[in-house]
């Protein structure tokens, strides 16, 4: 009967746990030329703001020895722009679609919230509540379970589809946020976003990045999301989504057991664009070599033999 690699994601179903991760495979369409997009379990699109963003100017992006670091500053094309040249080309997808909404006040996440939840074609929305390298907004509301609880508050009185909470790794407490959010009615959460970093170049004696700091990503900060998702799915009772570092079928296996029903793959992407099939398929060789005919049964289950 072979291997059943679909699950469910707050009532979406997925055809397996492989999902992008916002902001490192654009709108889609940018990387249709490289895989059949088709095969993924969903498109998480970046992040997504009112009114268009040119972001940071450059550098933007700097190489570190096991990852990267950037300060993109959540450059999008704005909200009407992605609903009028983006959207139509996601509709055509059979996988899920997830839209990442950012902003800088409450009432910015909620406006945007109710827009794209009413567009034909978006399955969920991802709350970004977490990102490190803009002025306002962003990691300010995800840094407390305050802030964090009145933004996915507002939304969910809006919002048409689930709503996943992406969390910061840059707090004191995760369980106490991923606790509020849950309260204030997310449907599931996200984690880990990006850890905040930097990078100074000792010839000219400057930073590397123009914005001084960005966030950094890649197999550097696996195990601190690796953690973090063990911590937050085993106190809360809602789905959790893993992301950090991952770069191979191992790495999903990992987080899977950790708790995680499903698992964005970012960073990895930009050295191998289709490194989501070849995962898809590392996933089931190790589900048939250790004789499980349903990745269900794995989620969770470390420390349980």
């Amino acid at each position: 009967m072979g291997v059943n690699l679909e699950v469910n994601i707050a009532g979406i179903k997925l055809a397996n746990p492989i999902l992008t991760a916002s902001g490192c495979f654009g709108y889609g369409e940018e990387a249709a030329d490289f895989f059949d997009l088709d095969k993924l379990g969903g498109i998480v699109a970046k992040s997504i703001t009112p009114l268009p963003r040119i972001g940071h100017p450059p550098p933007k992006v700097v190489e570190t020895s096991c990852g990267m670091l950037n300060a993109i500053g959540l450059t999008n094309v704005g909200l009407d722009k992605f609903i009028s040249d983006k959207l139509p080309y996601l509709r055509k997808c059979k996988c899920a679609v997830i839209v990442n909404i950012a902003g800088a006040t409450v009432d910015d996440y909620a406006l945007m919230a109710e827009r794209i939840s009413s567009q034909e074609g978006v399955d969920a929305i991802e709350v970004n509540i977490s990102c490190p390298n803009v002025e306002s907004g962003g990691m300010e509301f995800g840094a407390t379970a305050e802030g964090a609880s009145k933004v996915i508050g507002a939304v969910k009185k809006v919002c048409r589809v689930p709503v996943i909470a992406k969390l910061s790794p840059n707090v004191t407490n995760i369980i106490a946020i991923a606790k509020a959010v849950e309260d204030a009615g997310a449907d599931v959460v996200s984690l880990i976003n990006t850890l905040v970093g930097t990078a100074i170049d000792i010839d000219t004696k400057q930073f590397k990045l123009s914005n001084k700091f960005g966030g950094l990503s890649g197999p550097a900060i696996k195990p601190v999301a690796l953690g973090m998702v063990y911590k937050t799915a085993s106190n809360v009772n809602i789905p959790v989504i893993g992301l950090g570092g991952i770069s191979s079928g191992n790495d999903v296996i990992e987080f899977m057991l950790a708790g995680a029903s499903a698992v964005q793959i970012g960073t990895a992407c930009f050295a191998e664009p289709a490194i989501f099939l070849r995962v898809i398929n590392e996933i089931t060789d190790y589900l048939e070599s250790h004789k499980v005919n349903d990745i269900n049964q794995i989620i969770g289950a470390v420390g349980k033999n």
